[in-house]
């Protein structure tokens, strides 16, 4: 397995060796996920600009190898929550273009029917339970998920994602105490880019190496190299087999990069041009490119049917969405939580 101890540093060459253990359907998969999440998250911003998607918005850009690596080694009963930079993980997880966009618009098509935006996408059929617009909410939830998976025996397994400034979070610790005392089959990951909303981990704590977190309650934790979709699928494939092995949690550090700000009103003014150029050398999309074509494991025409089939998929999301109706009024009130004999005024 390649794990990095430190934020992936490492150059890519223009010409990548193949791991000869992933085979074409595997490496073309992992390319049409990442370059899926890219141009939807651009197409995105283009309609933020336009004011067509309102509220807050966090796109997934440079950060796509998480969701390949998840797609090769979870199973769709797996039940995952994440945060508010969801739209990649969402598509990853089976949600269509056509419904996040919708979603997005805030439309009656939506996959929450307009009601969540950007922060709160849903599907209890695809096991995806957000997308949570609390910073460190969906740790507790995670864990209460894993603990509904044992209470039903089954061998399906929580994974539940979340950013290195929700690793401050008191609930984590809490949620890790309590993970670890019941042995709760959950995998924690955190997806760290370094700078939770614009403030970088050193400043944050001494412990830099987040996944040493896991130390104090002898939880199994490595540090994985998140600009990889081959070293993200192998830290997963190792930490779901001991989770449905029966041990207990797992929690991974995946060290990552956004090349966008926290938000898209945020210019980024923290960092460098320097650091954001490196950063971009180690491009997944672009070194899975190079890695498919120099590696002879597909051609550049059948690389590039993929590229067609994604533009031709956003360009219909995007239309979709413009075409679908805005929610009606009369939906406030549905879908939500309600206690009959609570007395309160709806008026």
């Amino acid at each position: 397995m390649t794990v990095v101890t430190k934020t992936a540093t490492r150059k890519k060459t223009a010409t990548q060796k193949a791991d000869s253990k992933y085979d074409k359907k595997t490496y073309l998969n992992w390319y049409e996920v990442m370059l899926r999440i890219r141009r939807f998250e651009e197409r995105a911003l283009m309609a933020y600009s336009q004011q067509k998607i309102r509220g807050f918005c966090h796109v997934y850009i440079g950060q796509e190898a998480i969701t390949a690596g998840m797609v090769s080694a979870l199973r769709q009963e797996d039940k995952v929550v994440t945060a508010y930079r969801q739209h990649g993980i969402a598509l990853s997880r089976g949600l269509s273009s056509n419904f996040c966009m919708a979603e997005l618009y805030g439309r009656k098509d939506g996959c929450v029917k307009g009601k969540g935006g950007s922060m709160h996408f849903f599907s209890k059929e695809l096991n995806y339970f957000g997308g949570n617009g609390i910073v460190g909410a969906q740790i507790p939830i995670g864990t209460g998920i894993a603990f509904a998976e044992k209470y039903k025996g089954t061998d399906n397994i929580a994974v539940c994602i979340f950013g290195d400034g929700a690793s401050r979070q008191g609930a984590l610790y809490e949620s890790y105490n309590m993970a670890m005392s019941w042995n709760l089959p959950v995998l924690y990951i955190c997806e760290n880019n370094g700078y939770a909303m614009g403030t970088s981990v050193k400043r944050t704590s001494n412990v830099t190496e987040i996944h040493q977190v896991g130390d104090a309650f002898n939880m199994p934790n490595k540090a994985v190299d998140g600009m990889s979709p081959e070293s993200v699928h192998e830290a997963l494939y190792e930490a779901v087999a001991y989770i449905r092995a029966g041990k207990g949690p797992y929690f991974l550090e995946i060290k990552t990069y956004r090349y966008r700000g926290h938000s898209v009103s945020d210019p980024a003014k923290y960092r460098t041009k320097e650091e954001l150029a490196h950063y971009k050398e180690l491009d997944p999309i672009n070194v899975t490119e190079r890695t498919i074509i120099d590696n002879k494991i597909a051609t550049q025409k059948e690389v590039d049917q993929i590229k067609a089939k994604i533009k031709t998929e956003i360009e219909a999301a995007a239309e979709f969405a413009e075409n679908s109706p805005l929610p009606d009024p009369s939906e406030l009130y549905t879908d939500n939580y309600v206690q009959e004999d609570y007395p309160y005024i709806r008026d």
